[in-house]
């Protein structure tokens, strides 16, 4: 009789939550429908949805990155909509003074929360996750560890582990003349070890392959490779947060590592503190300048200017704060830059003039180790440099989410599907909007009729249009503009630049 009166309890309780979940799914679900009935984007050209659920979505992700977009602009024009989940509206726009006003008015159009329910589980409520006053407080504190003096003591790191990588496919060549190497498994594993000892002062030993994987580089695999994933229950999730008490496999792994990144994490912040503390008593003093950063890794950095004695106490970041940017020096540093070296070995590959260019200028210095200024007198490596980075931006593409409704100012006048022409685009609150990152950097309207070829030599003399490309580096989309530009791209320039020397010393 208790059994059975329990097993009834249980029942009913599960068919409520179910009801419930059912319910809010159905608001969720209405509440979009409602939306893109309403939002101005409906009268915007564009595709025809191809999925109830995804949209266009699935068309994109199967295509090759920007290639069904740019396809789009030729058959609607530059300002068109198309379908994402549950059939709304995005809207997607290559007028570079739109996306210009989008991104320099970051706290107007901030990341979905879907995406930030997503970044937050896999690097945490870092300067990626944060919005508004909050991200202004998290980047003021951690700029100064990001300055080009700060990134220039970090060279020699980045020097040691590509020499090291060198060293490695050396002793791999099966002949006199050739090996057949898979790059970017190396390439992953340096960057790791680069991450490891510039981002937060740990060696993750991940070039040394007789080494036992530490049980970081397993816990950040674990992150990265649940990152990769793509399945229905982590985007629903993302929609519906009562579908977040729902435990999965995945979202066990993901705590599991999540656990062990904030332990050690926090003792690397306790070795951080120390070492500031310990400098100060060598000093005999208390008095810790902003201005007079120094250090040998980013966190250290970012300690010391935390804790700096001109900083008012309530523009401090607190210790999770603090804690928040390992993860995403390592997620946002890692596969982004050791795919832009990849790239880079694949277009001198199939472009042996420009690889031999590249090598005569490169012999010319006398050092495997030079100094930023060595390295910035080299032109034409700038210019492969810049040509990678535009052909093969590592990010193609972003979102941002309209806080309010606005107009954004265009340069080229539009039409509707109902044949009328606009000066603006008019945006309802709630509108997604895609950056199409990629696609502006390969636009024939912008880079010539050969943007989608690799030509280092553009760099001599850019078309005037590329002025008009709100980038923060480069007149490129690449590391994005405005205020929400990437904090890091001085240390990935540098780091790619000087993972490229070591492979061109075989005098």
């Amino acid at each position: 009789m208790y059994r059975t009166m329990v097993t009834h309890i249980l029942w009913k309780l599960v068919l409520s939550t179910s009801s419930a979940l059912v319910a809010f799914g159905c608001w969720k679900l209405g509440e979009r429908v409602w939306h893109t009935l309403r939002s101005s984007l409906r009268t915007l050209p564009g595709p025809r949805g191809t999925s109830w659920l995804y949209g266009n979505l699935k068309d994109t992700f199967s295509a090759e990155n920007s290639v069904l977009h740019e396809q789009w602009v030729g058959q609607y024009g530059t300002t068109l909509k198309y379908k994402g989940l549950f059939f709304s509206d995005r809207l997607f726009t290559m007028d570079t003074r739109a996306l210009n006003h989008v991104l320099t008015h970051s706290s107007d159009y901030q990341k979905p929360s879907q995406v930030r329910y997503n970044l937050a589980r896999i690097v945490g409520e870092g300067v990626l996750f944060v919005e508004g006053a909050q991200h202004r407080q998290q980047r003021r504190i951690m700029n100064p560890a990001f300055g080009p003096a700060q990134i220039r003591t970090l060279t020699d790191i980045f020097f040691s582990k590509s020499i090291k990588l060198r060293d490695v496919w050396s002793t791999m060549t099966v002949s006199e003349h050739a090996a057949r190497i898979d790059v970017m498994p190396w390439l992953s594993k340096m960057t790791l070890d680069v991450i490891g000892l510039a981002g937060f002062n740990y060696e993750f030993n991940a070039l040394n392959a007789t080494d036992t994987p530490n049980e970081l580089n397993q816990a950040f695999s674990v992150m990265f490779s649940a990152s990769q994933q793509i399945s229905i229950l982590p985007k629903l999730k993302a929609w519906i947060p009562l579908l977040r008490w729902i435990p999965s496999d995945r979202d066990r792994k993901i705590d599991a590592a999540q656990n062990t990144m904030g332990r050690i994490g926090s003792q690397l912040l306790h070795n951080a503190k120390a070492a500031v503390i310990s400098s100060l008593s060598a000093k005999k003093g208390d008095f810790i300048e902003k201005s007079s950063l120094q250090g040998r890794d980013l966190l250290g950095l970012l300690v010391r200017a935390n804790m700096a004695t001109d900083i008012p106490e309530n523009q401090r970041l607190s210790d999770e704060d603090v804690l928040a940017q390992v993860p995403t020096f390592l997620v946002a540093g890692h596969e982004t830059t050791s795919m832009a070296t990849t790239w880079a070995l694949y277009a001198l590959c199939l472009r042996p003039d420009i690889q031999t260019k590249l090598r005569e200028e490169l012999l010319t210095v006398e050092t495997e180790t030079p100094s930023m200024d060595e390295l910035v007198a080299l032109p034409y490596l700038e210019a492969v440099v810049r040509e990678t980075l535009r052909l093969h931006a590592p990010v193609p593409s972003t979102i941002r989410i309209a806080m309010k409704d606005d107009i954004l100012p265009v340069d080229t006048p539009f039409t509707d599907k109902y044949g009328v022409v606009h000066n603006g685009i008019k945006i309802s609150k709630g509108d997604p909007i895609f950056i199409p990152i990629l696609a502006i950097n390969r636009s024939e309207a912008i880079w010539g009729t050969d943007a989608k070829e690799f030509n280092p030599d553009r760099w001599a003399s850019l078309p005037e249009a590329t002025s008009q490309v709100p980038g923060v580096w480069g007149h490129l989309m690449t590391f994005l503009g405005g205020p929400r530009a990437c904090i890091g791209y001085r240390f990935s320039l540098v780091e790619y630049v000087c993972r490229s020397l070591p492979f061109y010393f075989h005098r």
